[in-house]
């Protein structure tokens, strides 16, 4: 294993290898997904401990962002970012604000998951 890269176990022993620019990647959206959350709970910037949330969770998603782009086409990975963060964004929303999607959102969603798989799965323009 390359220092480019990360064993992970997944389901009895089996492994798994990806990339270090893929677990920057996933840091950069977990800490965007916190700080957009947060930013609702700050209620415009009023509330000081939401409000700091907001500001290092942006600070760490750009800073994680800039560190995967050193491996992977800009493209690529907001496409992966845009996608992955509007759903899990949605499902914090559901869970911490009782908000509720409709039928065409959650298809939206699904379509946006299909196009990330799509890029993933049989684009040849993931790395550089």
């Amino acid at each position: 294993m390359s220092t480019d890269s990360v064993s992970l176990a997944i389901l009895s022993g089996c492994h798994l290898e990806i990339g270090m620019h893929y677990v920057y990647l996933m840091i950069a959206i977990v800490s965007e997904v916190t700080a957009t959350s947060a930013l609702k709970a700050s209620n415009g910037f009023t509330q000081v401990l939401p409000s700091g949330v907001v500001v290092v969770g942006y600070a760490a998603a750009f800073y994680f962002l800039g560190l995967c782009l050193q491996r992977m086409f800009v493209g690529v990975a907001y496409a992966i970012w845009a996608g992955v963060g509007i759903v899990l964004v949605g499902l914090v929303g559901r869970v911490m604000y009782d908000e509720r999607l409709d039928f065409a959102a959650i298809t939206g969603m699904a379509l946006i998951i299909a196009g990330v798989a799509v890029i993933n799965l049989w684009s040849s323009t993931q790395v550089q």
